[in-house]
């Protein structure tokens, strides 16, 4: 599971709760950062900031769904931004889900399990 966020303490309380959980973790702080990691790991699942330096979770959701190799990565979104309309946009660009901070534990770990058996049954695993 890749996470991207700006705020160290949000990647690490998130981290912390997805290996607690048996997940493997890549942290990224920013889009760059992530586009970067792309390169070398291709995570089941990303979860991605909007507000971000260097390059926001709209334009690395764009980078993300523009390639071949990682289109099909689930994109679950994380962000204090509620309104319907940055809503609205993480959807146009190709977000899977959209949770507002402070997101559910357990709501997050119900869709990132979902994501994963998806992948498991189009795989044929």
């Amino acid at each position: 599971i890749m996470v991207v966020d700006d705020s160290l303490t949000v990647r690490r309380v998130t981290q912390r709760l997805l290996e607690r959980n048996g997940y493997d973790v890549v942290l990224a702080k920013d889009g760059v950062d992530a586009l970067r990691q792309l390169q070398d790991a291709r995570p089941d699942v990303m979860l991605v900031d909007i507000e971000m330096p260097r390059m926001d979770g709209f334009d690395l959701t764009r980078n993300v769904r523009a390639s071949g190799s990682t289109r099909d990565i689930p994109i679950v979104m994380i962000t204090s931004r509620t309104a319907e309309k940055h809503r609205s946009v993480a959807f146009e660009v190709g977000v899977n889900e959209y949770l507002g901070k402070p997101y559910q534990e357990d709501e997050l770990l119900a869709l990132i399990r979902r994501y994963l058996a998806e992948r498991a049954t189009l795989s044929g695993a």
